[in-house]
């Protein structure tokens, strides 16, 4: 079948066109990954169009986006059915992403889900066929591995989602053939080659049309258009090269409008092959290549540019970049001109290499470089070398300064500031400076992307050594002989030379829009820096702040003089604040009125002993980081307020014994006046003994995860199941607790390591009755329904013991056979580790479960459990594992697994696993290919089984990724083969 698109996407457009789609389909366009996405004129009535069905269809793979609203909406539903046909009929590969909802949401319909299939059968009818099929996609689709958005960044979650499908596309750049090859004989193809000036475009171009010129009635190659079009009228004169090459005798051609003409009515029946190398501007391919049509069938065009916009907005071009020569080419190019059969001079290895770093694998400056050290000595390439290094070579300069020489003043600035300053920074604080100082610097990254002067690797912005040391050079030029009268600064030796000639105390200039300067000395302005937008001076000898300020970002990390703070805040504009590690800093400054900017605020390690009831004018907060304050001995009631504040952080404030409860909590459960966003709170090591604050479940509806490890509290409140988002607990080192109650049904992830006086945990888990070991599933217990409800579960506890229901391992790995009509019964997967210190020890354990199927890697995770002192216990299990990860592993008759367990610290003491399948009659057994010691089989576990027990799925990813939550009981690294 043929294949028009690389990717289909399908979504809601109400939810997320305007922001997550738009910003995704830039980055596949951004990668050359050709994609499919509808307009709202497509999507007018009930019925699918037959467009959008053919787009489905020749595409090589589909991403649907889950979001709210989808399975509102008919034309999304009879999209993603017609989607699932073409995955089973033609092969298409289908990734979901959910976008801010969960996988068993959709697959188990849930939430809006649900509420979407009631109106749906309320339109349709319970039985309706409709339904019924809507319905079983989403439990397949929602099964399927694909990306959430979690808590992760959006645009951490694009260039994941971008980097997947470029390796699933496989493509590369200059692969000609690669939309030709769908293309019929007879069509018009435009080709565009694109990339920086000396990259060999043209030699490529060379190349083509030797190879192809057989091929067609008539040829022409057309070179330096660019140059040839700014000469006296220049396009008129290469119109008529073109027409007489072609029809070989010449044609009167007196204006551009009438070449046109010439060119459509001469050439519209011929089969052309025709070259313009080297275009800048459209109006060179509106004179000579306007349109396909222009051309008859089976014609060839092919342009080179720089620009790849002005190749991409013409004619329906396919467009190629020229990337830059492998190591081993590089080297062999070079070698052929600066070294000859007849040249007997020996030159360091060193020096080559020099002469290959300095090249950058570019082939003009290879054959430049290499002709102009042919026949010469060490010492002369030494000397040729040093002198490069600061200014290049005259013939590699005018190539590249042809790219700088096309652009606008805005893109020129913004130019030269990456070549001096902003080389290897990220694209978003790049635009964050420039914007700063009123450049429009979106824009003019992207043309200067699309000049092939900088390049964006995945979010870094990057560009050719020689393409920087060409911008350092024209800052240069601007005073030879002195520094201090150029644009720019960046040469340490530059700055100190000035600073040493000018012994004057150093006022900074009130135009200063961004600074950023470590163990900077007390700070003096001209006046009023109202211009200022972000100023950071980390480390710094600051001791106060003086002076009205318009700032946006106020960073003064590490500044341990400064101790004196405004007394009342006042900067509206403000939108982040970092006091972190200001230790004198004691009080924090009364908040005047409400501050509708200010999202994230960073005290940690500072001397803050509270803050006031005016905190709750902080209407926009969102994080808030008090880590390791340990003078705050109490928060006000009022933060209860914040009531966009999403992550609350109180990790080391030894201090702070009581969290304040809600003065204002409802007794209805359905009205929230607490914190009505957040999700994270984190109470490690704050001493708390008692936990009351947590029976006001109305002031926490959104929590998911909470950590209170390190405290005194004995009890956990008994309401703590009606925390219905909760997912992840910890209380590592939590010595007097002796209980943890019932859990609320979606909670996955317990980490209660080191805690020496548990007796009792969730009934619907564990054994309470057993005081020897807390791992023994209660029996009589479904845990299939369990399993649904929860996803997967992840356990680590103090214990000895394995589940009765787990597999125990006696060796370090385990080998059994799966036949293939067992394949589809087999749901997931359970793992079980007992761990175990040296003796006498508090250490930290590491271990790691590799998974192989068929001999290939399916899964490994990689476990590490800090600073215990006694055995635990870790159990996992996903039911969903075997269809996520394993089936496309498998063969046609039988497959082979083996499961490995290794310990790196520490050891292990016990091991084991069990499969999980649906229970049939005469179900077939997985079988050893060789009986083990025990003469046992290994177990399946059924889902309907009274006595057997399991969970289901979810991958999770460590949320704490903070320097002081590094130190997480529990943090899972898991990678898929």
């Amino acid at each position: 079948m043929k294949r028009n698109y690389h990717v289909f996407l399908s979504f809601r457009g109400t939810d997320v066109r305007q922001g997550f789609l738009s910003h995704l389909y830039a980055a596949l366009d951004q990668r050359g990954i050709y994609t499919f996405v509808d307009s709202e004129e497509l999507r007018k009535g009930e019925e699918i169009s037959p467009m959008l069905m053919r787009a489905i269809q020749e595409s090589h793979i589909a991403i649907i986006v889950f979001s709210e609203d989808y399975a509102s909406s008919r034309w999304c539903l009879e999209e993603l059915l017609k989607i699932m046909e073409c995955k089973e009929k033609n092969g298409l590969m289908v990734f979901p992403v959910f976008y801010e909802v969960e996988p068993r949401e959709v697959r188990e319909g849930r939430e809006s889900y649900k509420r979407a299939m009631d109106n749906h059968e309320y339109k349709f009818g319970k039985d309706s066929e409709n339904v019924k099929r809507w319905k079983k996609a989403f439990s397949e689709t929602g099964s399927l591995s694909g990306w959430e958005l979690n808590d992760r960044d959006e645009a951490d979650l694009i260039q994941c989602i971008v980097k997947e499908l470029s390796i699933h596309l496989n493509r590369t750049p200059l692969h000609v053939a690669k939309y030709p090859k769908g293309s019929a004989d007879d069509d018009v193809l435009m080709i565009g080659l694109w990339g920086p000036g000396g990259i060999g475009k043209t030699a490529i171009a060379k190349a083509l049309y030797n190879a192809m010129t057989r091929q067609f009635q008539v040829c022409s190659f057309l070179e330096q258009v660019r140059e040839k079009s700014h000469q006296s009228n220049g396009l008129v004169t290469l119109q008529k090269d073109l027409l007489s090459e072609i029809l070989v005798h010449p044609l009167t051609v007196y204006s551009v409008a009438r070449g046109i003409s010439l060119i459509q009515e001469r050439l519209c029946c011929k089969k052309v092959l025709l070259v313009l190398d080297d275009v800048d501007h459209m109006n060179q391919l509106n004179a000579l290549a306007g349109k396909g049509n222009w051309f008859g069938k089976g014609s060839r065009i092919i342009f080179t540019s720089r620009d790849k916009h002005l190749l991409t907005s013409h004619d329906k071009n396919y467009v190629y970049e020229v990337k830059t020569l492998k190591d081993d080419e590089a080297r062999d190019l070079f070698g052929q001109h600066a070294f000859t059969n007849s040249n007997k001079i020996e030159i360091r290895r060193d020096l080559i290499d020099g002469a290959l770093h300095y090249a950058d694998s570019l082939p003009l400056a290879l054959e430049v470089l290499g002709s102009f050290l042919r026949g010469r000595n060490e010492a002369a390439w030494e000397s040729a070398l040093h002198k490069l290094s600061k200014s290049p070579d005259q013939t590699i300069n005018r190539v590249l300064k042809t790219s700088f020489d096309g652009l606008d003043d805005n893109e020129r600035e913004i130019f030269l500031d990456i070549a001096c300053f902003f080389k290897g920074n990220e694209i978003e604080y790049i635009q964050e400076v420039l914007d700063s100082c009123d450049f429009n610097a979106t824009i003019g990254i992207e043309i200067l992307i699309e000049r092939s002067l900088i390049k964006n690797e995945r979010g870094y912005l990057q560009m050719h050594d020689l393409v920087q040391l060409i911008g350092m050079n024209i800052v240069k030029q601007e005073c030879c002989d002195d520094p201090g009268k150029r644009s720019r600064l960046w040469l340490l030796e530059d700055v100190e030379d000035i600073f040493y000639h000018n012994t004057a105390q150093v006022r900074l200039p009130n135009e200063l829009r961004w600074l950023e300067w470590s163990n900077a000395p007390n700070l003096e302005f001209d006046s009023s820096p109202n211009k200022l937008v972000r100023l950071n001076v980390w480390k710094s000898h600051i001791k106060q702040l003086v002076g009205n300020f318009q700032l946006e970002v106020l960073s003064l990390e590490s500044c341990s003089n400064f101790s004196n703070f405004p007394n009342t805040l006042r900067t509206k504009s403000l939108q982040i604040l970092r006091l972190s590690g200001c230790s004198k800093l004691e009080k924090f400054p009364d908040i005047d009125g409400e501050m509708e900017h200010l999202k994230r605020l960073y005290l940690h390690r500072t001397g803050i002993k509270e803050l006031l009831a005016s905190i709750q004018n902080l209407i926009s907060m969102e994080w808030m980081d008090l880590a390791f304050c340990e003078n705050l001995v109490r928060l006000p009631s009022h933060i209860y307020k914040l009531k966009n504040l999403v992550y609350l952080k109180l990790s080391g404030c030894s201090n702070l014994i009581i969290f304040p409860k809600n003065v204002e909590d409802s007794i209805d459960p359905d009205v929230s006046l607490g914190f009505r966003k957040l999700k994270f709170l984190i109470l490690k090591g704050c001493d708390l003994s008692k936990v009351e604050f947590l029976e006001s479940t109305s002031s926490f509806p959104e929590l998911e995860h909470l950590n209170l490890s390190y405290n005194k509290f004995t009890h956990l409140p008994t309401c703590i199941n009606k925390y219905y988002r909760l997912r992840r607990l910890k209380v590592k080192g939590c010595e007097l607790l002796q209980e943890i109650p019932q859990l609320p049904p979606n909670f996955n992830r317990l980490s209660a390591p080191n805690c020496k006086s548990l007796q009792k945990l969730p009934d619907f888990l564990w054994d309470s009755g057993d005081s020897t070991s807390c791992l023994l599933l209660r029996k009589g217990v479904n845990m299939d329904d369990v399993a649904y409800e929860m996803g997967s579960l992840d356990v680590v506890i103090s214990g000895r013991e394995m589940p009765k229901w787990i597999q125990p391992c006696k060796e370090d790995s385990i080998f059994f056979m799966i036949p293939q009509d067992l394949y589809d019964e087999i749901k997931g997967l359970a793992f079980c580790v007992v761990l175990s210190p040296e003796e006498g020890k508090v250490v930290d354990v590491l271990w790691n479960i590799t998974l192989f199927v068929n001999g290939q890697e399916a899964m490994a995770w990689e476990e590490e459990l800090l600073s215990i002192e006694s055995d635990h216990v870790w159990l996992y299990y996903d039911l969903h594992f075997f269809e996520h990860s394993v089936k496309e592993l498998l063969q046609n008759d039988r497959s082979h697994f083996q499961v490995c367990f290794k310990a790196k610290q520490g050891s292990i003491k016990k091991c084991g696993f069990r499969l999980i399948c649906e229970q049939k009659e005469d179900n077939p057994r997985v079988v050893f290919p060789a009986p083990p010691a025990d003469g046992s089989n290994v177990n399946v576990f059924s889902e309907d089984s009274e006595e057997d027990n399991s969970t289901g799925s979810e991958e999770e990813t460590p949320i704490e990724t903070d320097a002081e939550e590094s130190s997480s009981p529990l943090t899972k690294k898991i990678r898929r083969s």
